[in-house]
């Protein structure tokens, strides 16, 4: 029986912010996943090792959780005032599934590395030394980030002393600028609150009715009160991600929340749809002890934030749910703004699983609708590998 070779296709595996992910050149590529479509997914579903009924993506360059399994495709930008495009695939674990609706904030602070490296970027623009500002097209959603990478004699500027909870070690500090973060989402009509309202009584069936803000900025996200589920906005990963009925109730409330930001019509989309939106849970600041075993103190925090992505709780915090915390943060009146003490702030700094992370937003309102015009924070990105990932020729 003839066995067909494994293809190689040039990739880069990356950190960026608390996540890791397999980075490609649109043009290294096979000619059929240049083009969006099955070709494409099957061929990351491969890269990543999904879907996989183990959980482990074993046979494959995913880590088994949604913060590693991740993929990102980037083109020179023919779109003018911009460097590069960026198109971010978030890969199912158990499911041949990537879902292509929603940005990837903690992987955008690599992108501007990885597209200097890979020539993508104008040599023009790209100083030997100092730093280098990439203007990021987000395919996904249609959004501009700026990134800021440090060069030495060069070269990417990848080690620092800049630390981020949630990563072991430190590195450069790459400071992100997401732009007009409203997401102008699909049934959305491109309201920053789709439901017009900051807060909203948001009906769940076998959960009750709970205090929601739904906000289409960063990433689609549904806010709620920690305490009116049960919890208190302390939690580390194994209080919620071991129980099933938690994870089934998050599921319900992020269906009808879906539903209720006109992302989907009916509940049962949800499923193909798992990237977003994201549900995240709040409450005012309280110490507690993170996933490294790192106090942090409740005069330290502004407020604490827990959120889940692709269905479990997140070890840290996902860059878009952060751009999402600091712009409802800027809203006065909303939950997450509340839970901060409200009224009127620039910036928060919110506790997560792994420790704090700072955000900041400037918001203002014009004929009563909140515009908010670009959203701040720090993060850091490294190459971890480079070379070709090999997967088997179909």
């Amino acid at each position: 029986m003839a066995h067909k070779p494994q293809i190689k296709v040039p990739a880069t595996y990356m950190r960026g912010g608390t996540s890791k992910g397999v980075f490609f050149r649109l043009q290294d590529l096979p000619k059929a996943a240049q083009v969006p479509g099955k070709a494409r997914d099957d061929l990351l579903l491969r890269v990543i090792g999904s879907p996989d009924p183990y959980g482990k993506q074993i046979d494959g360059m995913g880590g088994a959780t949604s913060s590693t399994s991740k993929t990102v495709i980037l083109s020179a930008s023919t779109r003018s005032g911009h460097d590069v495009d960026y198109l971010f695939g978030q890969v199912s674990i158990d499911k041949a599934f990537v879902d292509w609706s929603g940005n990837c904030g903690n992987l955008s602070a690599a992108v501007g590395a990885f597209a200097i490296s890979g020539g993508l970027v104008a040599p023009g623009r790209v100083p030997r030394d100092g730093m280098a500002v990439v203007r990021i097209w987000q395919a996904n959603i249609g959004k501009t980030i700026i990134a800021h990478i440090p060069m030495t004699d060069g070269e990417v500027q990848e080690t620092g002393d800049f630390e981020l909870d949630g990563v072991t070690f430190p590195a450069a500090e790459v400071q992100l600028e997401f732009m007009d973060p409203a997401a102008e989402e699909e049934g959305a009509g491109g309201a920053m609150f789709p439901t017009g309202r900051l807060v909203d009584d948001l009906e769940v069936p076998g959960v009750g009715t709970l205090k929601a803000t739904m906000i289409n900025a960063g990433i689609p996200t549904i806010f709620i009160n920690a305490d009116a589920i049960g919890y208190t906005g302390t939690e580390l990963q194994e209080a919620i991600n071991g129980d099933a009925a938690a994870l089934a109730k998050f599921e319900t409330i992020r269906a009808h929340g879906a539903v209720r930001m006109g992302l989907i019509k009916d509940v049962s989309e949800a499923a193909t749809r798992q990237h977003t939106p994201k549900v995240a849970f709040v409450a005012a600041p309280a110490g507690y002890t993170a996933s490294s075993g790192k106090p942090v103190q409740a005069g330290d925090i502004d407020l604490l934030v827990r959120a889940l992505s692709m269905g479990k709780l997140h070890h840290a915090m996902m860059g878009t749910a952060a751009v999402a915390i600091g712009t409802a943060a800027a809203i006065p009146g909303t939950l997450v703004n509340l839970a901060a003490g409200g009224g009127e702030r620039e910036a928060v700094r919110f506790g997560h699983p792994s420790g704090t992370l700072r955000v900041g937003a400037q918001a203002t309102q014009q004929n009563g609708e909140w515009t908010v015009k670009k959203a701040i924070m720090s993060r850091s990105a490294r190459v971890l590998m480079e070379g070709w990932v090999r997967v088997p020729a179909t």
